[in-house]
């Protein structure tokens, strides 16, 4: 027997107040372009007040004391908190005077709420400030809410092996949204001091206050927008590429960690196994890349070094900033840069795709059975950072490799039919579901934009888009049939 899930008032009451609250946020961009005697004001202004006040009705209309929201609930607040705020961010670029398509705003919106970086826009050196500021915020807020997202529910829910970043005392027995509160205030705490840091870094490498302030949001959200159509690289002349490679390294790192520390615990990266095998891999990736550059152009050493590491710290983090086309490296590049699209960062960071530490539970899951082939009886344990990995993780962990790649396939195959080379169709699709951005090859790569994409490809990597910032799993789950029942 089916029936509806059993209290849906908590999960529209939290929507109502991230609608309200994005809503209060598109008064900012409003008076940004006010300031700057731009021509958007007017769409902000309608856009605020018109998602405030939904916003706010929806939550006073679903008001009840002491919410109780549960495993069930927490997976239909996670998929349409995020639909929501990717209908509503769309308005202002639709009522602005580029008189965008809703195709083309909500793509927009999509890939700055979910911090994917992929945009249909073009002229951003000229474009109003607001609408610029717009992209940056929906970015700052995409990444914040990934984070509480990945570090209040998705443990909780057992998505993708996530369960092994539980918080201590935490089950499926408490309530989720007073943990969520609580993390959130000390994430937002460490979120709001990195961006600034960031700004404070930009600015004295000589970007104005207006680029270096945007550019933090989408720096340490691993998002990507910029205020240039030359992205990082129309800043670089000062150093501004150093200051991003660390804050993307940065926004790439467990902000747990970053909790742990503020409470005294300075040791917590040397003693977090992902944080080592992320900083290695980078280290081992850029010095394959900077070792191709040096041996196959004329770039000087500190040329290939730097080239090497800040686009291959983009990719890997999903950030998508670029200052330099890598589709004119060679055929080797290209494979490279494809193939670190599956990286990602930590886990609960504001980094996308796969993540390290799945590879590590797979890496511990096949020397294991490696182990166990020659003789049946013998015990071989699989840890992460010292503990022992519970079976229910591995599988969970697999499973998410499985359907990761499925949903990889699936949507390059429907753009491949849809008419796109192939190139297009699989970076495209791996950009979306992996939220990395920019894609290859000459329409999408680093160089290009999205725009020139069918609107039904555009669609189909929308809901890539989605589906991969939620895990995958997450928005699988709700289709389900057992997902209703009782």
């Amino acid at each position: 027997m089916f029936t509806p899930v059993p209290d849906l008032r908590p999960v529209f009451f939290v929507v109502g107040i991230m609608l309200g609250a994005l809503g209060v946020a598109m008064f900012v961009p409003m008076v940004v372009d006010l300031s700057f005697e731009g021509l958007s004001w007017r769409a902000f202004a309608i856009s605020g007040i018109l998602t405030t006040i939904i916003g706010t009705g929806l939550a006073l209309a679903t008001y009840a004391p002491n919410p109780d929201l549960r495993a069930r609930e927490a997976f239909l607040l996670t998929v349409f908190s995020w639909l929501a705020l990717s209908l509503f961010s769309a308005l202002p670029f639709v009522l602005n005077p580029m008189n965008m398509t809703w195709t083309n705003a909500l793509f927009e919106s999509v890939s700055g709420i979910t911090t994917t970086g992929a945009t249909v826009l073009t002229g951003l050196d000229n474009m109003p400030k607001g609408i610029l500021l717009w992209r940056s915020i929906l970015q700052w807020i995409g990444g914040v809410g990934i984070i509480v997202t990945a570090m209040a529910i998705l443990p909780m829910l057992k998505v993708g092996g996530m369960q092994l970043f539980r918080l201590e005392s935490s089950d499926m027995g408490e309530k989720i949204l007073p943990k969520a509160a609580s993390i959130a205030a000390g994430i937002g705490l460490v979120y709001v001091g990195l961006t600034l840091a960031c700004t404070l870094g930009y600015i004295a490498v000589g970007m104005n206050g207006f680029d270096a302030t945007a550019h933090a949001m989408t720096t340490l959200s691993t998002g990507g927008y910029s205020t240039s159509d030359a992205s990082m690289g129309g800043f670089m002349d000062n150093g501004a590429d150093l200051v991003c490679i660390a804050f993307m390294m940065a926004g790439g790192m467990p902000f747990g960690m970053y909790l742990l520390m503020m409470n005294g615990n300075l040791s917590a990266p040397f003693k977090d196994s992902q944080v080592r095998a992320f900083v290695c891999v980078l280290l081992v990736l850029i010095s394959l890349m900077t070792a191709f550059l040096w041996i196959n152009s004329e770039m000087t050493n500190s040329q290939s070094v730097r080239l090497a590491a800040f686009n291959v710290v983009s990719i890997v983090t999903g950030t998508g900033y670029a200052t330099a086309d890598y589709n004119a490296w060679g055929a080797f590049a290209v494979a490279a840069f494809f193939a670190f699209m599956f990286i990602g960062g930590c886990a609960g960071s504001t980094a996308c795709s796969i993540k390290i530490f799945r590879y590590q539970v797979a890496f511990e899951a096949f020397r294991s059975y490696l182990f166990r082939m020659p003789n049946q009886h013998a015990v071989a344990p699989m840890r992460y950072s010292g503990k022992r990995i519970p079976e229910e993780v591995v599988y969970s962990v697999m499973g998410y490799f499985f359907i990761f790649f499925m949903t990889f396939a699936i949507g390059a195959i429907v753009l491949s039919v849809m008419g796109l080379d192939s190139l297009t169709a699989w970076s495209g699709a791996a950009s979306a579901v992996a939220n990395v951005g920019p894609g290859l090859g000459e329409i999408i790569g680093p160089a290009g934009t999205y725009e020139k994409l069918p609107n039904l490809a555009k669609w189909v990597l929308m809901l890539g888009m989605i589906v991969g910032r939620l895990e995958i799993v997450t928005a699988l789950v709700v289709l389900t049939p057992s997902f209703w029942r009782v």
